[in-house]
């Protein structure tokens, strides 16, 4: 089987968590035996090369490259529904990983939808981006042939929010990597040498920085937690935030309490795939205050890599999560700095979370996430 799959989210300035779901399943795929055609836009060679190479997909063919940049080539395909040239006719299956939705053109198409976020939140986005939402969404209601979710909250989300109806639905629970990808001791110690962290406890949060992530209410929380009275039970981890910039995020980490935490925060940015899994493995713990999610991927990637979890107690983290997390309601601060302090507090029981996390984590993966997927394609073949 032959599946042309977009791929440009992985050239976007701020990838987030579609472009990594887009990059694992695409390189499942190739490892069970589909034939991948990757697709983007109009790029230098040098930058797909790079990104390539940034997302592990050294595995895949050459991309089809359309003539035209992102911005335009995505109003073409919703608005006019406009391809740049036709499918090659050996495709069988057309896969977009988002809501960049190409006209299908003759070919069966399956859409993936992570959530229906811009709906939800439309505050949370900008003019632009709930232009492409809103045509995206258009596009994939009346293109798609099946959308693939995460999660059935998100499920039942798309199918309220997108006029999709629940038949053409179908959830395709995403993974994390296998154990024998994660980094030995040594490049583990590397990395905390790279980022000031060596023997230093830190509280971790990975994402894009964008308003429903809730950062502003961690922050606030540790901030609580820096400035208790008698100093607590022991020192305040370093607040550590990694991932990509987001967007509409120059008032989401409110300075007073940056200025209370001082030292005692970091914002370190885009990190690689063996930095990540190393900032995991050694965290006092991970936490994850998100209003709203379709999946919440970096919850499960924490726990795999064995980092207790405190996140948002909200419908798809609580279907990811199960009972191995401690899950806290999103948007209060000092809700939050209670439940870190507890869990910092208690040895024993963060080992226990560790354990847990590690055991649900090992539900998912990957791998399965592509197997499942074939199997979508499948239901679409002749």
């Amino acid at each position: 089987m032959r599946v042309a799959v977009n791929l440009e989210q992985l050239l976007s300035p701020s990838p987030g968590g579609v472009g990594r779901y887009s990059a694992k399943l695409a390189g499942n795929l190739v490892r069970i035996g589909v034939d991948v055609q990757p697709v983007v836009a109009r790029h230098s060679a040098g930058r797909l090369a790079a990104a390539w190479g940034e997302f592990g997909l050294q595995d895949l063919p050459r991309p089809l490259v359309l003539p035209l940049p992102r911005p335009l080539l995505y109003d073409a395909w919703h608005v006019v529904g406009w391809p740049p040239r036709r499918w090659p006719p050996d495709v069988d299956i057309v896969h977009a990983p988002s809501l960049a939705v190409p006209p299908k053109n003759g070919k069966p198409l399956v859409v993936s939808v992570h959530d229906a976020a811009p709906w939800i939140f439309p505050e949370a986005f900008t003019a632009r981006g709930r232009w492409f939402h809103a045509m995206g969404a258009r596009a994939a209601s009346r293109r798609a042939d099946l959308v693939i979710t995460g999660t059935a909250a998100a499920a039942e989300e798309v199918a309220a929010h997108m006029s999709v109806p629940a038949e053409r639905i179908r959830v395709v629970p995403y993974g994390v990597d296998a154990p024998g990808a994660r980094p030995s001791p040594d490049e583990t110690e590397g990395v905390l040498r790279r980022y000031g962290l060596t023997g230093t406890p830190y509280v971790l949060w990975v994402g894009s920085l964008e308003p429903r992530k809730g950062v502003g209410t961690l922050v606030a929380a540790m901030a609580q937690l820096a400035s208790r009275p008698g100093g607590g039970p022991g020192p305040v981890p370093v607040l550590v935030l990694a991932g990509y910039a987001g967007w509409q995020n120059s008032a989401l980490l409110p300075a007073p309490e940056l200025a209370r935490l001082g030292q005692g925060f970091r914002q370190i940015g885009r990190v690689t795939d063996a930095e990540l899994q190393a900032l995991y493995s050694s965290a006092a713990l991970f936490a994850f205050p998100s209003l709203h999610e379709g999946f919440g991927l970096p919850v499960l990637e924490a726990m795999a890599a064995g980092a207790p979890v405190v996140a948002s107690d909200i419908a798809a983290i609580r279907e990811v999560a199960g009972d191995a997390a401690v899950l806290v309601p999103p948007g209060d601060a000092g809700t939050w700095a209670a439940a870190i302090e507890a869990l910092l507090a208690d040895g024993p029981r963060r080992a226990e979370m560790a354990e847990q996390g590690r055991r649900r984590a090992a539900l998912f993966s990957w791998a399965a996430t592509a197997a499942a997927t074939l199997e979508v394609y499948r239901e679409l073949m002749p």
